[in-house]
This record gives C-alpha cells, sequence and structure tokens, in this order.
C-alpha cells in the first residue's frame, strides 16, 4: 500500500460501508483515553461489529505491517488505548452484547464492548452477580476490564477480573480465530491461554467474546463509613478486621486531602470533614443477622462512638456513601486537568508508611497529592497534582518522580500497578519490578502471539 488513504479503501472493500474512516474530526476522539495529558492521532478508524470484522481487519494489517490499537470504551489511565504510533484503532465499541446470561450455569457470555455496569445489572436481574467492580464501571467496557486485569473495591473478598474469566474468544495478529475455555469452572487442558491474554493490555490478541463466572448474588448489604483521626489508626483497624476472620467485601479508604477535594466536587460537606481518613466498608451475606454479626463486631473494633458510625441499608443510602469515593477521579479531573496517576501495590500493613513517606517526600518538590484506594488489598491510588507548577518543568520532572514513587512500593514490599497495567506511561520502569530474564520471558511470549509486532506497539516495553 503507497498511502493511508489506499489502506482506508482497502479496508472500506473488506468491510461493510460505515465501518472505516479517516475522518480527522472523528479520529480526534480517539486520539487518547483517560490518561492525563497524552495524545496521539490515529490513522484510520475501525468499528468492528463482529469477529468476521475483527479478523478481516487483522489479517490485512498482518500482511502489510501496520499497527493495530485494540480500543474498547477508552477509559484506562495508562496510556494503553493510544496509538502512540498512528496506524489504525479498532474499536470494539459496538460489539457490545450481553449475549447471555446463563442462570443454571451461573455464567454470562458477552463481547467486549458490553459495559461493567450493564453486566451486573443483567446477572442481577436473574439472582447473580458479576463482582468485580472497578470506579468506572458505568463507564468502562468488560473487554478493557479483561486486557487490564481490573479489580475494584470488592477485590478484597471477591478477587479480580482474573478470577471469573472461564473462556475466550479471539483473535491473533494474523487473523487465526481461537476459542479457549467455556461453560465449565475446572480445565486442565493444555496450557492457560485465557490466564497468559487477561491483563496482557491489547499487545497478544483481541478479545472479541467473554464467558464470565457469575455467583449467587448476596441478599443482604449493608454499608458503614467510619472517620478516624489518622490514616494509621484507621489501618489498624483495617488488621484488626481481618484478623479476626471478618471478611467485608469492600474495604476502601480516603486520606484527608481526598475527603476535601470530593466535598469540593459535590458541593457538600462530607460525613465528619475533619477526620484525618474514612474507611467505607461493605458486608454482605445470605444471612441478615450474620451481616449483623459482622457489622457489630467491626464496630467494636474500630472502637469508635456508635455515634460516629454511619450504616446505610437503602440503595439511595448507599449511593450517597460511595458516591465521593466514586468521584474523587472526576474531581481531580475537573479542579487538576493535568495530573499523574499512579496505583501502587504495597503489602496491607505497610499503607501508612508508604503513604506518609510519600506524601513527606512530596512536599519537599512542592507537590500536592490526593491518595486513596482499597485498604483490603494494600492497593494505594496516588494522584499527583501539577496545580501551578510551570508545564516545563513538571514534565521535566516526571520521570524522577515516577521512579521514586515506584521505588518507594517496592522497597516495602509492594510493586508498581495493581489494576491500570503499565501501558505507554510505565514502559520505561518495567525493569524496576521485573528482572531482565522475567521481561525477556514476557517480550517471547509477545512474539509467539505477534510476530510482527502489529498488535499495541510501545507498550508495556
Amino acid at each position: 500500500m503507497t498511502s493511508y488513504h489506499d489502506i482506508t479503501d482497502a479496508l472500506s472493500g473488506l468491510l461493510s460501508p460505515g465501518k472505516v474512516t479517516a475522518d480527522r474530526e472523528i479520529l480526534e476522539a480517539y486520539a487518547r483515553d483517560e490518561t492525563s495529558d497524552l495524545s496521539a492521532m490515529p490513522d484510520i478508524l475501525v468499528r468492528a461489529e463482529s469477529v468476521e470484522d475483527v479478523r478481516a481487519v487483522m489479517e490485512f494489517c498482518n500482511t502489510h505491517g501496520l499497527p493495530v490499537i485494540p480500543r474498547g470504551a477508552g477509559t484506562g489511565v495508562t496510556g494503553g488505548a493510544v496509538p502512540v504510533r498512528g496506524g489504525v484503532v479498532l474499536s470494539l465499541e459496538k460489539m457490545n452484547r450481553i449475549i447471555e446470561i446463563d442462570r443454571e450455569n451461573m455464567v454470562a457470555v458477552v463481547e467486549p464492548g458490553a459495559i461493567t455496569r450493564d453486566i451486573q445489572d443483567a446477572a442481577r436481574a436473574e439472582g447473580l452477580m458479576y463482582p468485580p467492580d472497578p470506579a468506572s464501571l458505568d463507564s468502562c467496557s468488560i473487554g478493557g476490564n479483561v486486557a487490564e486485569n481490573a479489580g475494584g473495591p470488592r477485590a478484597v473478598r471477591y478477587g479480580t477480573t482474573r478470577d471469573y474469566v472461564l473462556g475466550l474468544e479471539f483473535v491473533l495478529a494474523d487473523g487465526s480465530v481461537i476459542t479457549t475455555g467455556g461453560k465449565f469452572v475446572k480445565n486442565a487442558t493444555g496450557y492457560n491461554l485465557s490466564g497468559i491474554l487477561i491483563g496482557s493490555e491489547g499487545t497478544l490478541a483481541v478479545v472479541t467474546k467473554i464467558v464470565l463466572r457469575l455467583v449467587p448474588a448476596p441478599l443482604f448489604t449493608f454499608d458503614m463509613l467510619l472517620p478516624f483521626p489518622s490514616l494509621v489508626e484507621a489501618m489498624n483497624v483495617v488488621y484488626g478486621i481481618l484478623l479476626n476472620r471478618v471478611v467485608p467485601a469492600t474495604i476502601e479508604f480516603m486520606e484527608r486531602d481526598a475527603i476535601d477535594l470530593a466535598a469540593k466536587f459535590l458541593e457538600r460537606e462530607m460525613p465528619f470533614p475533619d477526620a484525618g481518613a474514612h474507611l467505607l466498608i461493605q458486608v454482605d451475606g445470605n444471612h441478615e443477622q450474620a451481616v449483623f454479626n459482622d457489622l457489630d463486631a467491626i464496630g467494636k473494633l474500630s472502637c469508635a462512638d456508635p455515634d460516629t458510625i454511619i450504616i446505610a441499608q437503602s440503595p439511595e443510602q448507599r449511593e450517597r456513601l460511595w458516591k465521593a469515593r466514586r468521584s474523587i477521579r472526576d474531581a481531580i479531573k475537573k479542579f487538576y486537568p493535568v495530573f499523574l496517576a499512579e496505583d501502587c501495590v504495597v503489602p496491607r500493613s505497610r499503607i501508612p508508611e508508604f503513604m506518609s513517606d510519600l506524601k513527606n517526600y512530596l512536599e519537599t518538590k512542592d507537590l500536592r497529592s490526593v491518595m486513596f484506594g482499597h485498604a483490603g488489598d494494600g492497593n494505594v491510588h496516588i494522584d499527583v497534582l501539577k496545580g501551578d507548577m510551570e508545564y516545563e518543568a513538571w514534565t521535566q520532572g516526571l520521570p524522577e518522580l515516577k521512579r521514586e514513587i515506584y521505588r518507594r512500593a517496592i522497597a516495602l514490599g509492594g510493586t508498581i500497578t495493581g489494576e491500570h497495567g503499565i501501558g505507554f506511561i510505565r514502559k520505561d520502569y518495567l525493569s524496576l519490578a521485573l528482572s531482565r530474564d522475567e521481561i525477556e520471558l514476557l517480550k517471547r511470549i509477545k512474539k509467539a502471539f505477534d510476530p510482527k509486532g502489529i498488535l499495541n506497539p510501545g507498550k508495556i516495553f
């Protein structure tokens, strides 16, 4: 092919009308995801509507050595869907069907563009639950969740996306269509190909169908908010809860800066606005008395005055409590549009040390930060705000800033990302977390799936 005009015409000839475009105004919307301060224009957009569309595009692009960037809803925050080397953005947004909710086998069969909240609602209508609940669940797609192994608040009890994928249909770089797994739980037949693809960030194959394990929906769910003078005191309660064999569905924390920012964004005062930290805990189960016993145990372990514990029972009350936690990222984007978003993981017991040490370091650089996250699994979201800093100084300081954050997490026994992935913005730091031999093995896997390196180039490595 001599030009992208010729490529556009050729792809248009392979697919039905309206699926291929090189219109610059349309392409502009696909030049970015939710990553702060990162964009790159694609050359062509293909909106696939079937596995056959995906197969045809991959075979064509592989033959001609064209970069292909798979894209779901574009809600990632590490540049995974940004076409940093141009090429063809392969959007799966129109492959959004919930094909089946199989109540008898407790399985959902879905396309990659299906929105996570819609899958949860469809499962709930059958008395079932799809547990993973990333903060962007109202807008993120299940294909993106698989690509990043998305987690969310309920990971402490229920696990992450990887724990619910029973099977995949996917298309390799050369157009081969592979199906692995299915509507069964146990599988010891050959390598776990689904497991390799989960968290592969669109660099190995394009997922076109997903079989998800569902679980019975709990009959009773209660949420509670507990304020604490400091994060250290809040985390001590977290240890106590888990050591006493109480395993809530969620244990989320917000430190003071996150509480203040959420209040500003929502334009309302938060409960206990002077607290140094909040814990937001969800308890669920099938027996009301057992759930009440857990709530009572948590209250006693917190040593809190009963008047300082808020328990939400109705959906409206629960939504009000969770609104602040789920709005933090939107608040940051509104008031501080340029920021660094990190999601390091450390052992639960090291969260206060990690955050305190990191806050002190950032203050020496005159940088403000907002921290919150999943206390139950040690996943800390660190958002560093550019604020009034000169843009050039900000960009020049980012490499050192990232390295310091990662170094401190690793030194405490953690790693550089828990659920957002490596993508584009962390690829230069992979060697901090993985050995040379580990990285070489990953590259060999990449080459086995994608010999020409056309799938999402410039990501992870």
